[in-house]
């Protein structure tokens, strides 16, 4: 569909809220859980806090791994303290 396809632009571009919203959330939503959480990596790296908590909610619920949260987590507080 056309609107993803500026969604996925979007993303590419650094568009931090297409990463997460759009595109994490959307493929949550379609049951594609490890293309959601690398979506999430992308984003918590960015500073995204929403992120980052949608893969500790996914770690806890067992779709993501203890180093994919160790990841996201230390990627996080990299780009927050820039």
């Amino acid at each position: 569909p056309r609107g993803i396809c500026h969604w996925q632009e979007a993303a590419m571009k650094g568009h931090v809220f297409s990463r997460h919203n759009m595109l994490g959330n959307s493929e949550f939503n379609e049951g594609n859980c490890k293309l959601a959480v690398r979506h999430w990596m992308i984003s918590a790296k960015m500073g995204d806090e929403k992120s980052l908590n949608a893969i500790k909610f996914m770690f806890k619920d067992g779709e993501a791994t203890k180093a994919q949260y160790a990841e996201a987590l230390l990627g996080y507080r990299d780009a927050v303290e820039e």
